[in-house]
C-alpha cells in the first residue's frame, strides 16, 4: 500500500468532501454517500480518505453485513437494520459478519450523522439508490481489480476468490451500479482523481470535473 493513501486527504478530496457536506439529506438526517465498484479497486482506502475529509465521518462497510451464505443477497438485512432506523432518525444496529468465525456478532450501533458513507461491492444496488444522497464508482476493471485483490489476500483466500469472481459478475449483471454513478473516482500514484459519473448529478456545483494538473490529486 502506498503510504500516501494514509496520509491526511488532498484536494480532490477535500473538495468531495465539502460538496458531501452541501448536499441535501437523502435517508432522515443523513447524507448517505456510497462507495461502489469491483472488489479489489481500492474502496476501503478510499472511503477512509474521505472520512476523514468530512471529520471522521462514520463508516458502513458492506462486508460486515454480507457473509459466505449470502454474498449478494443482504439487502433485507440492510434495510431492516440500517436503512429503516436512520430514515426515522434512530440510531441503527446491525450485527457484523465475522467471515473467520463464519458468525454474525452482538449488534453494533450506528447512531443517526450528518453523513454516513456506505461501502462495499453492491453500495449502489437499486435498492439503495433511492437513500443516498451521492453514488461514487472505483473506476477499475474487474479484472484488474480482482487481481489486485487475490495478490493482497494470498493464497489462503484463494478458494473464496474463486468462488467471489463468479458472483460479482452475476451480481453487476443483474444489478449494475456503475451506470447510476454520480461521480467516477480513479487511484492514481499520487491520490485520486474525481469526475462526472454517468449519472451526471454531482449537486449544486456541477459540473465537477478533476482532471487536470494539482489540484486533481491528492
Amino acid at each position: 500500500m502506498n503510504p500516501s493513501f494514509r496520509s491526511a486527504p488532498g484536494p480532490a478530496v477535500r473538495d468531495l468532501a465539502s460538496r458531501i457536506r452541501r448536499l441535501s439529506p437523502s435517508c432522515g438526517p443523513v447524507r448517505l454517500v456510497g462507495v461502489d465498484g469491483h472488489a479489489g479497486s481500492g474502496k476501503t482506502t478510499f472511503a477512509e480518505q474521505l472520512a476523514g475529509a468530512l471529520g471522521g465521518a462514520p463508516v458502513l462497510r458492506l462486508d460486515d453485513i454480507a457473509s459466505h451464505d449470502e454474498l449478494f443477497g443482504w439487502t433485507g438485512r440492510l434495510l431492516d437494520q440500517v436503512i429503516e432506523p436512520l430514515a426515522d432518525g434512530r440510531t441503527a444496529h446491525y450485527a457484523p459478519y465475522d467471515w473467520r468465525a463464519r458468525r454474525f456478532g452482538p449488534p453494533r450501533p450506528l447512531p443517526p450523522a450528518p453523513v454516513i458513507l456506505v461501502e462495499g461491492v453492491g453500495a449502489g444496488r437499486r435498492a439503495l439508490r433511492p437513500h443516498l444522497a451521492l453514488l461514487l464508482w472505483m473506476e477499475l476493471p474487474g479484472e484488474e481489480a480482482w487481481a489486485r485483490g487475490r495478490s493482497r489476500d494470498g493464497e489462503e483466500q484463494r478458494e473464496f476468490w474463486n468462488g467471489w469472481v463468479p458472483a460479482e459478475r452475476r451480481h453487476f449483471a443483474d444489478d449494475p451500479s456503475r451506470p447510476f454513478a454520480d461521480l467516477l473516482v480513479r487511484q492514481g500514484e499520487k491520490g485520486y482523481e474525481v469526475f462526472p459519473g454517468p449519472a451526471g448529478t454531482v449537486g449544486p456545483d456541477q459540473p465537477l470535473t478533476h482532471g487536470d494538473g494539482p489540484p486533481a490529486v491528492c
